[in-house]
């Protein structure tokens, strides 16, 4: 059993203010305890946010030179507790062994990586006339993440907060928070000084209302549900500071009449999969041409029954949803999907066969659904795909953008005209036919999906604020 009964402020591990009701952390893969936190207060958030805040006196004004030699200092000691941090995502939140490993883990590295190549370069200054506009960085950040990729939100926030000079209290999420333990631990081993990175755990009601209110904090950042990121918002109103949301999507992936059915079909299936389609971005829309859906089910049915589900440290595909009420949710909407009348190709209710423990679900292909059935409109966050037939293009841009969601789109088909389609979809990331994972590329939502960018340069833009000195240069004398 882990324990994590302490949280990290100013440089230290300390006590809970008042003591802390602790949590039990499940293993979804078992259904039994894999360790304890205590759960924070707004006290805990109070202390946190006042370090953080006397903090940025100072490290906001450090060099580019000291912030790029800490980041390689924070990327050294990563490396260092790598093999922990990908062990203790596979056992918190179910995620396979070889993705903890090659994904989950490796996108945390990634940022940081990314964010030290860009601080190299990054003008905060620039001259206009005789007007100086210099980017400063904007102060405390709090930042709320979820369970889902854990580490990848958290690296994805802190990276360009540390990289631009901003203090920070971190509230990861109770469900899988023991790789930001871990992550304390590698800040702290990294020198990164007192006050500038806190973690106070607990749940969104207490700590994330707590640090969205709290009037130290001048910007929060929020990872999660659409619902959530509301009540964030609604949190932060009073204080007038920044909000940045990654929320929901439902993200359609356009089949093009042109592309290699085989490969573009089983590609999204397998993309859409992953992480049990636990991914605010998951591909969980294929629009596919009414004449080749009966091909399409033929591929998808295969590819689908081809994964395998099962332990997380096992050999195998998918692993476990991350709790009991995710589980009780998919399966709730797997129901709806096949009440709504929308053909079920292969999946369904229940556990695979040959599990009797853990909250693990069936690979699961709905076809012949329309667009205003629930399994169309509402964020599964499970192994569920639904397959809608077009009968023209314009039909399948017009329902791909139907949606309160505009996270992610896909499209898959001959390049020019794949560019073209991803003109067209209102959403705030579009891969072309299964193109790999950029760092530098922004990531972000339009409608309900959220606002601000994260990744690479763009992700710095919300940690800045832009002050303008005007007469910064002399006027030169008229002639």
């Amino acid at each position: 059993m882990r324990e994590a009964l302490k949280f990290y402020i100013d440089g230290q591990w300390v006590d809970p203010v008042g003591g802390a009701k602790p949590l039990d952390v499940i293993n979804p893969a078992t259904e039994a305890p894999m360790g304890r936190i205590a759960m924070g207060s707004a006290a805990d958030v109070d202390a946190a946010a006042k370090a953080a805040h006397r903090a940025f006196a100072s490290y906001s004004r450090t060099s580019r030179a000291e912030r790029i030699e800490l980041m390689q200092n924070i990327v050294a000691e990563y490396q260092k507790r790598y093999a922990e941090i990908a062990a203790v995502i596979t056992e918190e939140m179910g995620a396979p062994a070889w993705l903890a490993t090659q994904a989950q883990a490796a996108l945390g590295a990634g940022h940081f990586a990314t964010a030290i190549e860009i601080l190299k370069t990054y003008e905060f200054d620039e001259i206009r006339g005789t007007t100086m506009i210099t980017k400063e960085p904007i102060g405390v950040c709090g930042f709320i993440t979820p369970w889902n990729w854990p580490i990848n939100q958290i690296a994805c926030k802190v990276a360009p907060a540390i990289a631009t000079g901003c203090t920070m209290v971190l509230k990861p999420s109770e469900v899988a928070p023991f790789n930001a333990v871990l992550f304390a631990e590698v800040m702290h081993a990294a020198g990164v000084p007192k006050g500038v990175f806190n973690l106070v755990n607990g749940d969104g009601p207490s700590v994330g209302a707590a640090i969205s209110s709290h009037p130290l904090v001048d910007m929060v950042s929020f990872t999660g549900s659409t619902r959530a990121g509301i009540e964030v918002a609604r949190n932060a109103a009073p204080t007038v500071k920044r909000v940045s949301q990654e929320l929901g999507g439902k993200s359609p992936n356009i089949v093009l009449d042109s592309a290699d059915l085989e490969k573009a079909v089983g590609g999204g299936i397998q993309s859409m999969m992953m992480n049990s389609g636990q991914s605010c971005n998951a591909p969980t829309r294929m629009f596919v041409p009414r004449p080749k859906m009966e091909a399409a089910k033929a591929i998808a049915k295969a590819t689908a029954e081809a994964l395998s589900v099962g332990d997380p440290n096992g050999n195998h595909n998918l692993g476990p949803v991350v709790s009991e009420v995710q589980f009780n949710k998919i399966q709730g909407l797997i129901q709806k999907g096949i009440d709504e009348g929308a053909t079920l190709v292969t999946g369904g209710t229940g556990r695979p066969d040959g599990l009797d423990k853990g909250y693990f679900v069936k690979p699961t292909i709905f076809a012949d659904v329309t667009n205003d059935m629930t399994i169309a409109r509402e964020e599964i966050f499970g192994p569920v795909l639904a397959m809608l037939p077009y009968d023209s293009l314009d039909q399948a841009i017009t329902e791909g953008n139907d949606t309160p969601y505009g996270l992610a789109a896909y499209v898959q088909g001959e390049q020019s005209e794949a560019r073209e389609v991803a003109r067209q979809l209102r959403a705030g990331q579009v891969t072309l036919n299964g193109a790999g994972v950029d760092f530098t590329a922004p990531f972000g939502g339009y409608k309900q999906s959220g606002n601000g960018r994260e990744w690479g340069d763009h992700g710095f833009t919300d940690f800045l604020e832009t002050k303008a000195v005007i007469g910064w240069e002399a006027a030169k004398a008229a002639e």
